[in-house]
Parts: C-alpha cells; structure tokens; sequence
C-alpha cells in the first residue's frame, strides 16, 4: 500500500502519503476505532478520502462513503442506520447539512484549516443550525502513524438505492486471506492494475466502483491522479501531458468525450493509455465501438454490483465480437440462469442471473435480513434481480433488470425512495416514479402524478418541492400530470402504460 497521489498539480510521494494515512489510523484507533466499527465518511475525491479509506482499512473497520449529493434528512438516517462512531465531513460539504444532529456519530470536519463555525457563533453551535466540529486535522497531525496493522482487512460499507424507500446498507463479514489474494487477482484483472501505473480516477469516491478502483491502484502501488471532477477535456491533457497509462471512466464519461469538438480530440495524445475500466451501466455498443476507435483496445467492461463484486469483464476486441454483451464470468465465478422455480434454463433462454464470486466476503444488510434472503437460491447463488442469457460462448446477455430501478449515469436510483416522498406532498393523490431514456445519462427519471382534487400542482413546483429534500440526482428531470393513473385490475399502477411511450423505437439492452 504505497501509492503516489497526484491532486491539483501536487504530488504527494509513497513515503509521505503513507505517513498520512497512518497518522489518520493512528488517531481513529485514539478515538477508539477498531475492528467492525464504522466510520462514515462524507468527503470529495481528495487524497485524505483515500488516505482515511486506508487507515480504517489497516484498522479491520469499515469505512461507509456518504453520498455528497444527500441532504441532511438522508445523512441522518446513514449515520443512525449504520451506526457510525465517527462522522468525517468535507467542511464545505457539513455546512450544508444544516440541522445536523451530531448525537448519532462523533463528527469532525477537515481540510477547513480549522473547527467549522462562524464568527458571532456562541460556543458549540451555528447560526445556520450546523454544530460547531473540531478539525479532524489537529488530532491526526499530532498522532503517531500508526505501525501495526488488524488483521483480517474489511471492505467497505455502501449504502445501495431501496427498493422500498430507504437505503440498505452492505455489512461484509471479514476477508479470508484467501479471499484477499483472489481480490487482489480480480482487481488486477478489471482494472489492469501493474507496478508503475499512472491511473487517472474523477469519477466520484463514494460510488463503489471507483472506491474499489482507488484501493487496487494503492495496492499495485501505483500513481494515482485523483481529480474532484470530471471534465472531459482536462482529462484528454493530463493523458497527454502526464502520459497516463490506466483509468477509470464510466459511459456517460465517453459520450461527454465524444462530444468534443475534431479539433480539440485531435489536439491530444491518448496512446499511452493501456487499460481503461467501465462499470457503473451498460455501454452502448457504438459508444463502445467509436472509443474503440478513437483510444484502441484498451476499452474493458465489467458488470457487478456493490453487494458482489465483479462478475463479468468484456474487452475491446470481445465488446466488436460480441456487440451489447456484459463479457464472460471473471474466474472463479458461478454464474447461473435459473427460472422461477430455481432450475437451469439452457443457453439462449432468458432468466435470472444468478451469481457467486468467492473473492468477495458474504454480507447481510443492516436490519433487513428479509432483502438478503430473498435474493439468495436454494444451492447459495445470489441474485439483483436482472434477467439475462448466456450464449453458446458463455458470454452474458443482461435483456432487462428490477422492474423499477433506474441507471442513470453509472448511479442506480430506485423510484419507489422518490414515490414515498412524493405520497407526502400536499395536493398529491398518486404517482409513479420510472426511467426514462437519456442520450446522455442512458436513462433519466419522469415522475407522473395524480393531483388530488382541487390541488393546484405544477411539474415545476413538484421538482422544486423535492429538491429540498432529496439529493438533486434523485429529482424526476421530466413530470407530467395526470386526471387519473392507468391501473391493472388489482389496482397497482400501470408503470409500463407510462414508460413504453418514451422508450418507443429505441432498442433497449437494460
């Protein structure tokens, strides 16, 4: 774990950056962290969000990265849900959570230079509501690195989108030293991890992948350039002008590339890269092909989620050979097409996926054991949900996923969080949440509402109503009104009477 960080043109060398995040261990096991503890960390891409991912690494917790788009009510109900002991927060980023009960974790701010509050603030609070924290850098500068290491290492904890309103948080049982050379394996085949990389990293730190790609670059000790954003063309001159060899891109991030003026796309050279990793959402295979095109074969695909790791890679030359395909099992893998009733469809037939990589840890999901054993088969296979085939080849076909939930960008959304909101609106009969296509994103999220009688809504005032309260991501770009909302004869909302519209004439792999 000796990576070098590169961050807004600073370069913080192996032995220094090292010292760091042993100093973060050192202080996070003052505060009494340990083995199975969480730490919530709310943080943009920074070197010290790495540097803490490894110190509660080293220590055997688990770090749980909080989406830095969720308004206050959605930071709470992490941080009592997980039952965090700490709580580290971009300074810029706690001042936005006004209200913020500091009870449920201990909270610290850092890169503020100093504790959060405003001048005039009486002692221990804000005039916004915020709680006067401590910087998380006074106790960490002064801390000894911390030498020893807890053994065996965990994961992280994320928090996936849920299906019934609320979040579900990902508890992993420890890594077995098998378990973590095949990780290790598995990170190096998805990401082409190698001594001496230059790996770019701007998509975001919370998301799982690019957590899960950060901690591969650190372990082939490679340079990291952490970026806070994305831009497409900053990211074809540090490629040019840093001679980067690897990075980690999502298909939204192709089409913004693609998008670049011939002229400017020309301006760069991008034939040091030799292994760019896509996961998140499905790329379109022409997006597929004219990156293809334009970086050659370095182009690799891989489906997973955050409960199970990756399970299939694609390559560039597989991704022309098999246009639409989500690659083949990565070694090790159980993958299955199982009916209804548990039994092995053969190969062609559409059914659920299910899966199992022994290089990731088994979980369970806090307070809801009920999820966790639905998804799982009478043999042990799990499944998300996604129906899928396998050809004569043994490659994956996904052909549709969880009736309801939305990919969009890389992130997944599920509407029924957005619905149960929308049911506490006043002048809100009924509604349906559902995605729809996105040239940019893959899919977006429309919203159809049923105004109660006499309620003078409009799709304006219901998207403002919900941006203060739900992270902007989550709030429908498109919403219509309805008289009435078609229905099966149970009564249960149509969604596909509402959604195949928008989706008419487009070929739809997910």
């Amino acid at each position: 774990m000796r990576p070098t960080l590169v961050f807004q043109g600073q370069t913080i060398g192996a032995d220094d950056f090292e010292a760091r995040w042993r100093r973060h261990a050192g202080a996070l096991a003052a505060h009494g962290i340990g083995p199975g503890d969480i730490v919530a960390l709310m943080m943009r891409n920074s070197p010290d969000a790495i540097a803490l991912m490894l110190a509660t690494r080293h220590l055997g917790a688990q770090w749980c990265p909080v989406n830095w788009h969720f308004k206050v009510d959605e930071v709470q109900y992490v941080l009592a849900n997980s039952g965090a002991r700490v709580f580290i927060a971009d300074a810029a980023l706690l001042r936005g959570l006004p209200g913020l009960d500091a009870a449920a974790a201990r909270v610290w701010t850092i890169g503020s230079g100093g504790s959060v509050g405003a001048p005039g603030d009486a002692p221990g609070h804000r005039s916004d509501g915020v709680p006067s924290v401590p910087a998380w850098e006074a106790l960490s500068d002064t801390t000894a690195p911390l030498a020893t290491a807890a053994e065996p290492p965990r994961g992280a904890m994320f928090y996936t989108s849920g299906t019934t309103g609320r979040p579900k948080g990902i508890v992993r049982e420890a890594m077995t030293p098998e378990q973590a050379v095949a990780a290790a394996e598995m990170r190096r085949l998805a990401y082409g991890s190698e001594p001496g990389m230059r790996a770019l990293l701007s998509a975001p730190w919370y998301h799982s992948a690019p957590n899960s790609y950060a901690l591969g670059i650190a372990q082939a000790s490679g340079t990291l350039f952490v970026e806070d954003r994305f831009d497409a063309e900053r990211t074809l001159a540090l490629i040019h002008e840093q001679r980067l060899t690897h990075a980690y891109l999502v298909p939204t991030m192709y089409v913004r590339l693609l998008a670049l003026p011939a002229a400017v796309r020309e301006r760069y050279d991008v034939s040091s890269m030799r292994f760019v990793s896509s996961t998140g959402s499905p790329c379109p295979p022409q997006v597929k092909r004219d990156m293809i095109a334009w970086w050659g074969p370095v182009i690799h695909e891989c489906y997973g989620a955050s409960e199970f790791g990756y399970m299939t890679l694609l390559t560039s030359e597989q991704a022309l050979r098999k246009p639409g395909s989500a690659g083949a099992p990565l070694p090790g893998v159980v993958l299955k097409i199982l009916d209804d009733e548990g039994r092995e469809l053969p190969r062609g037939t559409p059914g659920l996926i299910y899966l199992d990589q022994p290089a990731t840890p088994d979980f369970s999901y806090v307070g809801n054991a009920e999820a966790r054993a639905r998804m799982q088969s009478a043999e042990g296979l799990k499944t998300m949900g996604d129906i899928g085939y396998l050809d004569d080849d043994g490659f994956l076909f996904i052909v549709d996923r969880q009736a309801d939930m939305v990919i969009s960008g890389g992130v997944n959304i599920y509407p029924a969080e957005v619905e149960l909101l929308l049911h506490t609106m006043p002048g809100v009969a009924d509604c349906a949440v559902f995605g729809i296509p996105d040239d940019e994103f893959g899919e977006a999220l429309a919203a159809a509402v049923q105004p109660a009688l006499d309620a003078a809504l409009s799709p304006d005032g219901i998207r403002a109503w919900l941006r203060d309260r739900i992270a902007g991501y989550k709030v429908p770009r498109v919403v219509t009104l309805h008289e009435a909302l078609p229905r099966e004869e149970t009564g249960k909302i149509f969604k596909r009477r509402l959604r195949d519209p928008y989706w008419a004439g487009r070929t739809r792999r997910v």
